[in-house]
């Protein structure tokens, strides 16, 4: 538990530092349980107030099941929600079936650097971790990216010894990632300390299967798994050797990198 309470501490002063520095944060929150999670650390961070709006980027075509989740959460914890979605490509018809990597691009990548355009942030805090997937290990806690929102992982500031640049050029966007030393099982056990209300789609509901990651409905699969708790999901997760994102259809052809590159998560 000592481990886990060093992640929760420096999440925490990292969560301060962005909301002390950062005139216009927004944090976004996937609805998955990584950025629950990190919901849950901005609460404890403010009191159990969250004093930062979430961006909740709306493809039209998430599972319904998480969307009212996040409407639920968001009453009964009082949340400033900004649902962000690209209305000009939906209405267009833009659609998996058309490709996904051109999909995702329209309704991910640009209807979040619309959303934060229209809003103005010039700080989004993000529930990536470094063990998650391969270009997110190239990340900083406080990372900038240029005027249109991409990202180059070779011209990020250094940060040792924890100290983090937070004092940017005017006009730099910058994303800022409190999870990024946590690993999967850490957020699973930090659910089970703090008992942490997570979306039931991670579990097995009789079927045989659950999600391990959640995101579109038409490009998301579940696993084979009997896990129907959050001490059984911990104790799958150390015996297995299958990535976590095997079920997110992106990653099977490095379309996330790209996406990264290009201003997503």
């Amino acid at each position: 538990m000592k481990h886990l309470e060093e992640l929760e501490d420096k999440s925490i002063y990292i969560l301060r530092e962005a909301y002390k520095n950062f005139d216009n944060l927004c944090m976004l929150w996937s609805i998955g349980k990584d950025s629950t999670v990190m919901l849950w650390l901005v609460r404890k961070a403010f009191f159990g107030h969250c004093p930062i709006p979430l961006v909740h980027i709306d493809t039209s075509f998430k599972i319904r099941e998480m969307i009212a989740y996040r409407d639920r959460l968001a009453e009964e914890w009082g949340l400033t929600l900004v649902v962000g979605q690209n209305r000009q490509a939906l209405e267009a018809g833009m659609n998996p079936s058309l490709g996904r990597m051109e999909c995702c691009t329209a309704l991910k990548t640009e209807g979040l650097s619309r959303t934060l355009a229209d809003k103005g942030y010039n700080g989004v805090i993000v529930g990536v971790r470094s063990d998650e997937e391969g270009t997110r290990a190239k990340e900083r806690y406080f990372s900038p990216r240029d005027k249109n929102n991409d990202w180059d992982f070779r011209e990020q500031p250094p940060e040792l010894w924890d100290q983090f640049k937070t004092r940017f050029e005017p006009g730099t966007h910058v994303r800022i990632h409190p999870l990024l030393d946590w690993t999967e099982i850490n957020i699973w056990e930090y659910i089970k300390k703090e008992n942490i209300p997570v979306i039931p789609l991670y579990f097995d509901q009789g079927n045989g299967t659950r999600y391990r990651s959640l995101g579109c409905a038409p490009c998301t699969g579940t696993i084979q798994s009997k896990a129907k708790n959050v001490d059984e999901i911990i104790a799958e997760l150390r015996n297995t050797k299958v990535a976590e994102r095997s079920g997110r259809a992106q990653d099977a052809d490095r379309g996330m990198e790209k996406l990264r590159k290009d201003g997503y998560m």
